[in-house]
Protein backbone atom coordinates (compact mmCIF):
# COMPACT_ATOMS: atom_id res chain seq x y z
CA UNK A 1 0.00 0.00 0.00
CA UNK A 2 1.00 3.41 -0.34
CA UNK A 3 -0.44 4.92 2.80
CA UNK A 4 -2.86 6.61 1.43
CA UNK A 5 -6.77 5.44 2.20
CA UNK A 6 -8.70 4.06 -0.70
CA UNK A 7 -12.25 3.59 -0.98
CA UNK A 8 -15.10 2.62 -3.73
CA UNK A 9 -16.99 5.54 -5.08
CA UNK A 10 -16.22 8.93 -3.24
CA UNK A 11 -15.75 10.86 -6.11
CA UNK A 12 -17.78 13.60 -6.60
CA UNK A 13 -19.72 13.97 -10.15
CA UNK A 14 -18.48 10.34 -11.21
CA UNK A 15 -21.87 9.12 -11.90
CA UNK A 16 -22.49 12.77 -14.17
CA UNK A 17 -19.27 12.28 -15.69
CA UNK A 18 -19.88 8.41 -17.07
CA UNK A 19 -22.95 9.70 -17.97
CA UNK A 20 -21.47 12.55 -20.48
CA UNK A 21 -18.35 10.16 -21.59
CA UNK A 22 -20.98 7.18 -22.47
CA UNK A 23 -23.38 9.94 -24.27
CA UNK A 24 -20.61 11.91 -25.89
CA UNK A 25 -18.75 8.93 -26.64
CA UNK A 26 -21.20 5.98 -26.52
CA UNK A 27 -18.31 3.28 -28.36
CA UNK A 28 -16.21 3.77 -25.39
CA UNK A 29 -18.99 3.72 -22.99
CA UNK A 30 -17.89 -0.15 -22.13
CA UNK A 31 -14.66 0.58 -21.17
CA UNK A 32 -15.76 4.30 -19.49
CA UNK A 33 -17.98 1.51 -16.89
CA UNK A 34 -15.54 -1.35 -17.17
CA UNK A 35 -12.91 0.63 -15.36
CA UNK A 36 -13.01 0.70 -11.48
CA UNK A 37 -13.06 4.13 -9.95
CA UNK A 38 -11.29 4.54 -6.32
CA UNK A 39 -11.15 7.33 -4.32
CA UNK A 40 -7.49 8.58 -3.61
CA UNK A 41 -7.92 11.41 -1.26
CA UNK A 42 -4.37 13.76 -1.26
CA UNK A 43 -3.12 11.99 -4.13
CA UNK A 44 -3.46 15.44 -5.98
CA UNK A 45 -4.02 13.43 -9.21
CA UNK A 46 -6.20 11.13 -11.17
CA UNK A 47 -4.24 8.18 -12.45
CA UNK A 48 -5.22 4.67 -14.17
CA UNK A 49 -3.48 1.61 -13.44
CA UNK A 50 -2.78 -1.81 -15.59
CA UNK A 51 -5.75 -3.87 -14.11
CA UNK A 52 -8.18 -0.84 -15.14
CA UNK A 53 -8.26 0.70 -11.90
CA UNK A 54 -8.62 4.11 -11.78
CA UNK A 55 -7.25 6.58 -9.05
CA UNK A 56 -8.78 10.04 -8.12
CA UNK A 57 -8.37 12.58 -6.00
CA UNK A 58 -11.93 13.74 -5.00
CA UNK A 59 -10.80 17.08 -3.92
CA UNK A 60 -9.38 17.46 -7.63
CA UNK A 61 -12.40 16.26 -9.50
CA UNK A 62 -14.78 18.19 -7.53
CA UNK A 63 -13.24 21.14 -9.06
CA UNK A 64 -14.40 19.67 -12.62
CA UNK A 65 -17.54 20.08 -14.50
CA UNK A 66 -19.35 16.15 -15.53
CA UNK A 67 -17.72 16.88 -19.46
CA UNK A 68 -14.32 17.55 -18.19
CA UNK A 69 -14.31 14.55 -15.48
CA UNK A 70 -16.31 12.63 -18.42
CA UNK A 71 -13.56 13.24 -20.58
CA UNK A 72 -10.53 12.62 -18.10
CA UNK A 73 -12.18 9.11 -17.67
CA UNK A 74 -12.18 8.81 -21.80
CA UNK A 75 -8.82 9.66 -21.49
CA UNK A 76 -7.34 7.15 -19.47
CA UNK A 77 -9.15 4.35 -20.27
CA UNK A 78 -8.00 5.30 -23.77
CA UNK A 79 -4.63 4.66 -22.41
CA UNK A 80 -5.91 1.46 -21.54
CA UNK A 81 -7.45 0.26 -24.62
CA UNK A 82 -4.29 1.23 -26.27
CA UNK A 83 -2.01 -0.68 -24.10
CA UNK A 84 0.62 2.33 -23.54
CA UNK A 85 1.64 0.91 -20.33
CA UNK A 86 3.41 -2.44 -22.09
CA UNK A 87 4.51 -0.42 -25.09
CA UNK A 88 6.03 1.93 -22.88
CA UNK A 89 8.13 -1.00 -21.46
CA UNK A 90 8.93 -1.88 -25.02
CA UNK A 91 10.78 1.03 -25.75
CA UNK A 92 12.35 1.08 -22.72
CA UNK A 93 10.61 4.42 -20.74
CA UNK A 94 12.40 4.66 -17.48
CA UNK A 95 11.36 7.05 -14.51
CA UNK A 96 13.26 10.24 -16.27
CA UNK A 97 11.67 9.78 -19.52
CA UNK A 98 7.98 8.72 -18.44
CA UNK A 99 7.09 13.45 -18.90
CA UNK A 100 7.98 12.47 -22.53
CA UNK A 101 6.26 9.35 -22.82
CA UNK A 102 3.20 10.74 -21.06
CA UNK A 103 3.41 13.28 -24.05
CA UNK A 104 3.70 11.47 -26.72
CA UNK A 105 0.60 9.09 -25.51
CA UNK A 106 -1.54 11.93 -25.08
CA UNK A 107 -1.07 12.97 -28.31
CA UNK A 108 -1.73 9.96 -29.67
CA UNK A 109 -5.18 9.90 -28.24
CA UNK A 110 -6.38 14.01 -28.19
CA UNK A 111 -5.15 14.23 -31.77
CA UNK A 112 -8.88 13.35 -32.73
CA UNK A 113 -10.64 13.09 -29.64
CA UNK A 114 -10.21 16.35 -28.88
CA UNK A 115 -11.70 17.69 -32.30
CA UNK A 116 -14.23 15.15 -31.32
CA UNK A 117 -15.58 16.66 -28.04
CA UNK A 118 -13.09 15.89 -25.52
CA UNK A 119 -13.24 18.42 -22.83
CA UNK A 120 -9.91 18.17 -21.10
CA UNK A 121 -9.16 20.55 -17.73
CA UNK A 122 -6.08 22.36 -18.40
CA UNK A 123 -4.09 22.12 -21.88
CA UNK A 124 -4.24 18.87 -23.53
CA UNK A 125 -1.40 18.03 -25.31
CA UNK A 126 -1.90 17.72 -29.10
CA UNK A 127 0.97 16.32 -31.92
CA UNK A 128 1.08 20.24 -32.53
CA UNK A 129 2.79 20.86 -29.59
CA UNK A 130 5.31 18.18 -30.15
CA UNK A 131 6.38 19.37 -33.47
CA UNK A 132 4.41 16.84 -35.50
CA UNK A 133 1.73 15.65 -37.39
CA UNK A 134 -1.92 14.34 -36.61
CA UNK A 135 -1.81 10.38 -36.69
CA UNK A 136 0.86 9.16 -35.62
CA UNK A 137 1.84 6.70 -33.18
CA UNK A 138 3.28 7.22 -29.30
CA UNK A 139 6.19 5.71 -30.53
CA UNK A 140 6.63 7.95 -33.29
CA UNK A 141 5.84 11.04 -31.21
CA UNK A 142 8.30 9.75 -28.82
CA UNK A 143 11.21 10.91 -30.08
CA UNK A 144 14.91 12.68 -29.35
CA UNK A 145 12.92 15.77 -31.31
CA UNK A 146 10.54 15.92 -29.72
CA UNK A 147 10.81 15.65 -25.47
CA UNK A 148 11.45 19.22 -25.27
CA UNK A 149 9.13 22.10 -24.73
CA UNK A 150 5.45 20.75 -24.22
CA UNK A 151 3.86 22.26 -21.48
CA UNK A 152 2.00 19.07 -19.05
CA UNK A 153 -0.50 19.93 -16.30
CA UNK A 154 0.89 19.17 -13.39
CA UNK A 155 -1.92 16.70 -12.36
CA UNK A 156 -1.82 14.51 -15.38
CA UNK A 157 0.26 11.83 -14.13
CA UNK A 158 -1.48 9.12 -15.73
CA UNK A 159 0.00 6.26 -13.99
CA UNK A 160 1.19 2.82 -14.49
CA UNK A 161 -1.19 1.85 -17.14
CA UNK A 162 0.29 4.88 -19.28
CA UNK A 163 3.79 4.81 -18.70
CA UNK A 164 3.90 1.20 -17.77
CA UNK A 165 6.33 2.17 -14.02
CA UNK A 166 5.10 -0.11 -11.22
CA UNK A 167 2.80 0.58 -8.77
CA UNK A 168 2.67 -0.41 -5.25
CA UNK A 169 -1.27 -0.05 -5.20
CA UNK A 170 -3.53 -3.68 -3.98
CA UNK A 171 -6.55 -2.20 -3.59
CA UNK A 172 -9.41 -4.58 -5.37
CA UNK A 173 -11.55 -4.12 -8.39
CA UNK A 174 -8.29 -5.10 -10.82
CA UNK A 175 -8.89 -6.89 -14.02
CA UNK A 176 -6.99 -9.92 -14.91
CA UNK A 177 -5.17 -9.48 -18.22
CA UNK A 178 -7.27 -12.35 -19.95
CA UNK A 179 -10.46 -9.97 -19.17
CA UNK A 180 -8.97 -6.63 -19.70
CA UNK A 181 -8.48 -8.01 -23.34
CA UNK A 182 -11.48 -8.92 -23.75
CA UNK A 183 -12.56 -5.85 -23.35
CA UNK A 184 -10.47 -4.45 -25.75
CA UNK A 185 -11.88 -6.72 -28.00
CA UNK A 186 -15.68 -5.67 -27.05
CA UNK A 187 -14.73 -2.00 -27.07
CA UNK A 188 -13.23 -2.20 -30.67
CA UNK A 189 -16.13 -3.81 -31.81
CA UNK A 190 -18.35 -1.64 -30.63
CA UNK A 191 -15.84 1.50 -32.19
CA UNK A 192 -16.78 -0.30 -35.60
CA UNK A 193 -20.35 -0.97 -35.16
CA UNK A 194 -21.47 2.83 -34.21
CA UNK A 195 -18.99 3.65 -37.27
CA UNK A 196 -20.72 1.82 -39.58
CA UNK A 197 -24.44 3.65 -38.15
CA UNK A 198 -23.50 6.74 -37.16
CA UNK A 199 -20.55 7.63 -39.22
CA UNK A 200 -18.91 10.00 -36.66
CA UNK A 201 -16.24 8.02 -35.06
CA UNK A 202 -12.86 9.48 -35.80
CA UNK A 203 -10.32 8.37 -37.62
CA UNK A 204 -7.50 7.43 -35.14
CA UNK A 205 -10.22 5.51 -32.83
CA UNK A 206 -11.65 3.55 -35.39
CA UNK A 207 -8.21 2.59 -37.00
CA UNK A 208 -7.45 1.23 -33.75
CA UNK A 209 -10.39 -0.73 -33.69
CA UNK A 210 -9.80 -2.52 -37.12
CA UNK A 211 -6.41 -3.20 -36.15
CA UNK A 212 -7.60 -5.05 -32.86
CA UNK A 213 -9.90 -6.58 -34.61
CA UNK A 214 -9.00 -7.36 -38.09
CA UNK A 215 -5.33 -6.24 -38.94
CA UNK A 216 -4.20 -6.30 -43.11
CA UNK A 217 -3.55 -9.50 -44.05
CA UNK A 218 -3.08 -9.59 -47.20
CA UNK A 219 0.98 -9.78 -47.61
CA UNK A 220 1.18 -11.32 -44.11
CA UNK A 221 -0.95 -14.26 -45.97
CA UNK A 222 1.83 -14.63 -48.38
CA UNK A 223 4.53 -14.49 -45.65
CA UNK A 224 2.97 -17.65 -43.47
CA UNK A 225 2.40 -19.32 -46.64
CA UNK A 226 5.89 -19.09 -47.53
CA UNK A 227 6.60 -19.76 -43.69
CA UNK A 228 4.07 -22.80 -43.55
CA UNK A 229 5.58 -24.15 -46.55
CA UNK A 230 8.77 -24.23 -44.82
CA UNK A 231 8.09 -25.62 -41.76
CA UNK A 232 6.03 -27.83 -43.81
CA UNK A 233 9.80 -29.07 -45.49
CA UNK A 234 11.43 -29.53 -42.25
CA UNK A 235 8.51 -30.91 -39.84
CA UNK A 236 7.58 -33.39 -42.77
CA UNK A 237 11.22 -34.91 -42.55
CA UNK A 238 11.36 -37.91 -39.96
CA UNK A 239 14.18 -39.87 -38.80
CA UNK A 240 15.04 -43.09 -36.75
CA UNK A 241 15.72 -42.07 -32.97
CA UNK A 242 16.70 -44.75 -30.05
CA UNK A 243 15.15 -42.52 -27.45
CA UNK A 244 12.07 -43.53 -27.67
CA UNK A 245 12.07 -47.41 -29.23
CA UNK A 246 9.89 -48.01 -31.39
CA UNK A 247 6.48 -49.80 -30.29
CA UNK A 248 6.91 -52.82 -32.34
CA UNK A 249 10.01 -54.04 -30.58
CA UNK A 250 8.00 -56.12 -28.31
CA UNK A 251 7.67 -58.72 -31.30
CA UNK A 252 11.11 -58.08 -32.16
CA UNK A 253 12.68 -60.31 -29.58
CA UNK A 254 16.34 -58.96 -28.23
CA UNK A 255 16.64 -56.64 -31.09
CA UNK A 256 15.56 -52.97 -30.29
CA UNK A 257 14.05 -51.25 -32.77
CA UNK A 258 14.10 -47.34 -33.43
CA UNK A 259 10.73 -45.17 -33.67
CA UNK A 260 10.61 -42.76 -36.78
CA UNK A 261 10.96 -38.86 -35.12
CA UNK A 262 9.34 -35.78 -36.07
CA UNK A 263 11.11 -32.83 -35.40
CA UNK A 264 9.53 -29.82 -34.08
CA UNK A 265 10.81 -26.32 -36.11
CA UNK A 266 11.72 -23.14 -34.65
CA UNK A 267 11.46 -19.87 -36.36
CA UNK A 268 13.70 -16.57 -35.54
CA UNK A 269 12.75 -12.75 -36.59
CA UNK A 270 16.39 -10.99 -37.11
CA UNK A 271 14.74 -7.12 -36.94
CA UNK A 272 16.86 -4.64 -38.34
CA UNK A 273 17.21 -1.87 -35.62
CA UNK A 274 19.83 -0.07 -37.78
CA UNK A 275 20.16 3.71 -38.25
CA UNK A 276 18.45 3.75 -41.35
CA UNK A 277 15.20 2.26 -39.76
CA UNK A 278 13.29 5.29 -39.01
CA UNK A 279 10.52 5.69 -36.19
CA UNK A 280 7.84 4.68 -38.49
CA UNK A 281 9.84 1.50 -40.03
CA UNK A 282 10.67 0.36 -36.37
CA UNK A 283 6.62 0.26 -35.96
CA UNK A 284 6.05 -1.17 -38.98
CA UNK A 285 8.73 -4.27 -37.90
CA UNK A 286 7.17 -4.04 -34.10
CA UNK A 287 3.46 -4.81 -36.46
CA UNK A 288 4.83 -7.48 -38.38
CA UNK A 289 6.04 -9.35 -35.93
CA UNK A 290 2.46 -9.28 -34.22
CA UNK A 291 1.16 -10.05 -37.26
CA UNK A 292 3.14 -12.92 -37.88
CA UNK A 293 2.46 -14.33 -34.56
CA UNK A 294 -1.04 -13.98 -35.21
CA UNK A 295 -0.88 -15.91 -38.94
CA UNK A 296 1.42 -18.91 -37.84
CA UNK A 297 -0.29 -19.53 -34.70
CA UNK A 298 2.85 -21.05 -33.22
CA UNK A 299 3.63 -18.48 -30.59
CA UNK A 300 5.93 -20.61 -28.14
CA UNK A 301 8.28 -21.61 -31.25
CA UNK A 302 8.95 -17.60 -32.13
CA UNK A 303 12.48 -15.76 -31.30
CA UNK A 304 12.96 -12.12 -32.29
CA UNK A 305 17.01 -11.05 -32.29
CA UNK A 306 17.10 -7.35 -32.94
CA UNK A 307 20.11 -6.30 -35.08
CA UNK A 308 22.63 -3.38 -36.57
CA UNK A 309 26.05 -4.88 -36.89
CA UNK A 310 26.07 -6.23 -33.69
CA UNK A 311 23.30 -8.72 -32.45
CA UNK A 312 21.44 -8.43 -29.23
CA UNK A 313 20.16 -11.95 -27.20
CA UNK A 314 17.63 -13.45 -28.73
CA UNK A 315 13.91 -12.79 -27.09
CA UNK A 316 11.22 -16.06 -26.86
CA UNK A 317 8.30 -13.92 -27.10
CA UNK A 318 4.24 -14.31 -27.41
CA UNK A 319 3.84 -10.78 -28.48
CA UNK A 320 5.22 -8.31 -30.12
CA UNK A 321 4.91 -6.12 -27.05
CA UNK A 322 7.52 -7.91 -25.80
CA UNK A 323 10.19 -6.79 -28.35
CA UNK A 324 13.03 -4.67 -27.08
CA UNK A 325 14.48 -3.14 -30.45
CA UNK A 326 17.77 -1.69 -29.86
CA UNK A 327 20.27 -0.54 -32.16
CA UNK A 328 20.52 2.63 -34.08
CA UNK A 329 24.22 2.15 -35.86
CA UNK A 330 25.60 0.75 -39.43
CA UNK A 331 23.46 -2.20 -40.85
CA UNK A 332 24.69 -5.74 -41.62
CA UNK A 333 21.96 -8.54 -41.49
CA UNK A 334 24.21 -11.03 -42.23
CA UNK A 335 25.45 -10.90 -38.70
CA UNK A 336 21.30 -11.44 -37.72
CA UNK A 337 21.59 -14.49 -39.94
CA UNK A 338 24.43 -15.95 -38.63
CA UNK A 339 23.65 -15.10 -35.19
CA UNK A 340 19.96 -16.79 -36.05
CA UNK A 341 21.24 -19.54 -37.14
CA UNK A 342 24.12 -20.44 -34.17
CA UNK A 343 20.77 -20.54 -32.10
CA UNK A 344 19.88 -24.14 -30.05
CA UNK A 345 17.69 -25.71 -31.35
CA UNK A 346 18.67 -24.31 -34.46
CA UNK A 347 15.65 -22.37 -36.24
CA UNK A 348 14.55 -23.62 -39.58
CA UNK A 349 13.07 -20.90 -41.06
CA UNK A 350 14.85 -17.05 -40.31
CA UNK A 351 12.52 -14.37 -40.76
CA UNK A 352 14.42 -10.72 -41.64
CA UNK A 353 12.70 -7.70 -40.95
CA UNK A 354 14.38 -4.97 -42.76
CA UNK A 355 14.75 -1.74 -44.95
CA UNK A 356 16.91 -3.39 -47.56
CA UNK A 357 19.80 -1.47 -46.92
CA UNK A 358 22.48 -3.75 -45.95
CA UNK A 359 25.01 -6.50 -47.53
CA UNK A 360 23.83 -9.40 -47.71
CA UNK A 361 26.29 -13.01 -47.42
CA UNK A 362 26.90 -13.94 -50.98
CA UNK A 363 24.91 -17.62 -50.35
CA UNK A 364 22.63 -18.86 -48.11
CA UNK A 365 23.27 -19.92 -44.42
CA UNK A 366 23.27 -24.18 -44.29
CA UNK A 367 20.11 -25.85 -43.00
CA UNK A 368 17.71 -22.41 -42.74
CA UNK A 369 15.83 -21.09 -45.21
CA UNK A 370 15.75 -17.10 -45.10
CA UNK A 371 12.24 -15.24 -45.69
CA UNK A 372 13.15 -11.95 -46.18
CA UNK A 373 10.44 -9.35 -45.60
CA UNK A 374 11.46 -6.06 -47.29
CA UNK A 375 9.68 -2.24 -45.26
CA UNK A 376 8.73 -0.16 -47.63
CA UNK A 377 7.85 0.28 -51.08
CA UNK A 378 11.64 1.66 -51.88
CA UNK A 379 13.32 -0.98 -50.19
CA UNK A 380 16.00 -2.40 -52.64
CA UNK A 381 15.76 -5.86 -53.33
CA UNK A 382 16.44 -8.94 -51.31
CA UNK A 383 19.25 -12.04 -52.29
CA UNK A 384 18.52 -14.29 -54.71
CA UNK A 385 18.78 -17.09 -52.56
CA UNK A 386 16.09 -15.65 -50.10
CA UNK A 387 12.31 -15.58 -50.26
CA UNK A 388 11.82 -11.69 -50.82
CA UNK A 389 7.85 -10.36 -49.44
CA UNK A 390 7.59 -6.41 -49.71
CA UNK A 391 5.82 -4.89 -46.87
CA UNK A 392 3.98 -1.91 -48.13
CA UNK A 393 4.14 1.31 -45.95
CA UNK A 394 1.13 1.62 -43.54
CA UNK A 395 -1.10 3.94 -45.93
CA UNK A 396 -0.49 1.48 -49.23
CA UNK A 397 -1.36 -1.80 -46.79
Amino acid sequence: MNGRPHGQGGVPGLAAGRLWAATRFPYLATGVFGATVIAEPGSGTVSVDESWRMHADPELAAGWTPPQLGSVLVHHVCHLLRTHGERARAVGVGLEDTSAWLRAADAEINDDLVPAGLDLPGQPILPKHLGREDGLLAEQYYAPGARNGAHVARWLNCGGGADGQPGDCDCPGGLPDWQADLLRRQVAQDVIAHAKQAGNVPAGMLRWAEQTLSPRVDWRRQLAAELRRAVSEVSGAVDYSYRRPSRRSAVSGDVILPALRRPVPEIAVVCDTSGSMSDDLLAMALAEVEGLLRALGRTRQLRVLACDTAVAAAQRVSSARQVSLVGGGGTDMGAGIRAAGELRPRPAVCVVLTDGHTPWPAGPPKGMRVVVGLLGERAPAAPPWAREIRVPDADQA
